[in-house]
């Protein structure tokens, strides 16, 4: 058997500690499985090793990978090289493909088959955002070895904000390439039909204390005290909701804001689609595919000039970037957004001509040609 225009069919097996079913998956389990699934229909065979939850069966198959579940999200670290070992070791792996997704899993310790690196971002001290203070305190601890066990394994990034942020930490620049996340251009289009009507900004994804959704609400609270009629809609959830209520009950943004709760493929197009901004204001994010997806919805992001976000935002070309933090910044950004028609436009246009760029079948293909250099590079050592 045979990958995609000649390129052998690999065994790879993908460490990580969610797939995309697990009700706490986000924008890393679904780069995997879009990354991983298209390998598999290129003719490799990829299995996943990830975490379970309470009723998840052990073992599964999605878009064509063979998933394996051991452990809960605060075991995995300890049950997958046992996991490994006992069920999975003899299996002859071209390539281990370490997900590193909150904290390192460090296979190179119980592998012996060649190890590559998958990173979205570090989370570093931005863990003490979101996190009790044992667990952030762990989180960063756990990240500090990265440099040493993995200083000779080759690399993808997902930004070059993440490349650079690994090579400050003392990662071999050389040794890591950046592939983007792409998008489903084909489902994710600007809009025929009205935006809104009135002014309305829009956040989708996990409501989470570091995703900075409070930042926005208090920008919004701050625009309508001045008048403006702006209305904020919330999709997703997550364990920081209550606090968001709460605090939009204290901001007395009443019909102002609306929290949608899970928002389907279909709603999340919509929503989008009618936007007239999107914002997005987390201190760093991997790559901010809210920003590119709402960009090929011909919406433009306000957002954080952070890590990742500014990857994927293109200041006064896509949407805009303000301080992180700073409210004030963030209000005066989406009242310009907002009550400027013809930058609101030109905004869409360009942003949907930069999400363009970004497909999930070009972020396969260089996955798939990353691999292959690493495996037969192994071969020959």
């Amino acid at each position: 058997m045979t990958g995609g225009e000649g390129v052998s069919a690999l065994r790879i097996l993908v460490v990580n500690w969610q797939d995309r079913e697990n009700p706490q998956g986000g924008g890393a389990e679904t780069h995997l499985h879009e990354i991983f699934g298209r390998l598999v229909a290129r003719g490799h065979r990829v299995t996943l090793l990830a975490s379970g939850w309470r009723g998840a069966p052990p073992e599964v198959e999605l878009d064509g990978i063979r998933v394996h579940r051991t452990g809960g999200r605060y075991t995995f670290s300890l049950a997958a090289p046992w996991y490994f070992r006992r069920h999975l070791a003899e299996e002859r792996w071209d390539v281990v493909v370490e997900d590193l997704n909150k904290v390192p899993l460090f296979t190179p310790f119980w592998t012996a088959a060649p190890v590559t690196l998958v990173v979205h971002h570090l989370f570093g001290a931005t863990a003490f955002r979101e996190a009790s203070f044992p667990v952030a305190a762990a989180t960063w601890l756990l990240e500090r070895p990265i440099p040493r066990v993995f200083g000779s394994t080759p690399t993808v990034a997902v930004s070059e904000s993440t490349r650079q942020d690994l090579a400050r930490r003392g990662m071999d620049p050389a040794l890591i390439e950046v592939i983007p996340n792409g998008m489903d251009l084909s489902a994710l289009v600007p809009s025929h039909g009205p935006r809104f009507e009135e002014p309305t900004v829009v956040y989708l994804g996990r409501l989470k204390r570091y995703k900075g959704v409070d930042l926005i609400l208090r920008a919004v609270a701050q625009l309508r005290a001045e008048g403006l009629p702006v209305r904020f809609l919330v999709g997703g959830r997550g364990d920081f909701e209550p606090a968001l209520r709460a605090l939009a009950g204290q901001l007395q943004l009443g019909e102002g804001v609306r929290f949608l709760g899970f928002v389907s493929d279909e709603q999340k197009q919509e929503l989008f689609q009618r936007a007239w901004v999107h914002a997005l204001t987390s201190p760093k994010e991997g790559w901010g595919i809210a920003n590119l997806e709402a960009a090929a919805c011909g919406t433009a992001t306000v957002a954080s000039d952070a890590p990742g976000l500014r990857d994927s935002v293109v200041d006064g070309v896509t949407g805009l970037l303000v301080p992180h933090g700073d409210v004030g910044a963030l209000a005066r950004a989406l009242g310009r957004v907002l009550g400027n028609a013809e930058l609101r436009d030109r905004l869409g246009r360009q942003a949907r001509g930069f999400a363009e760029r970004f497909s999930w079948d070009a972020s396969a293909l260089a996955t798939e040609a990353f691999l292959t250099r690493v495996v037969r590079s192994s071969r020959h050592d």
